[in-house]
């Protein structure tokens, strides 16, 4: 008897931390996370933006970690176009 309560406990625990935990305010309501660029605007979970810091330029996906949203570099350098100045187009 004591071990299928010991082998149901540790069922229930596993299961218990297969969940992922999302973060809510006292009253219930789900926080909304999200990230922010060097210009301040808003940049939602999972999505990844080229940051320019300094003379360094890479891709960078936008994560939590603990509980606190923050930008991990999943790429070197950005990809980037340009456009030819020249208006007559030869």
């Amino acid at each position: 008897m004591k071990q299928i309560a010991l082998i149901s406990g540790l069922i229930l625990g596993l299961t218990a931390q297969s969940v992922p935990a999302q973060a809510t305010y006292p009253s219930g309501k789900a926080v909304d996370c999200y990230c922010t660029n060097t210009q301040g605007h808003r940049v939602e979970l999972g999505q990844t933006i080229c940051m320019k810091i300094g003379d360094r330029m890479f891709q960078a996906q936008c994560q939590m970690s603990l509980n606190v949203p923050m930008w991990r570099e999943v790429g070197q350098g950005c990809q980037t176009s340009s456009l030819d100045s020249d208006a007559n187009g030869a």
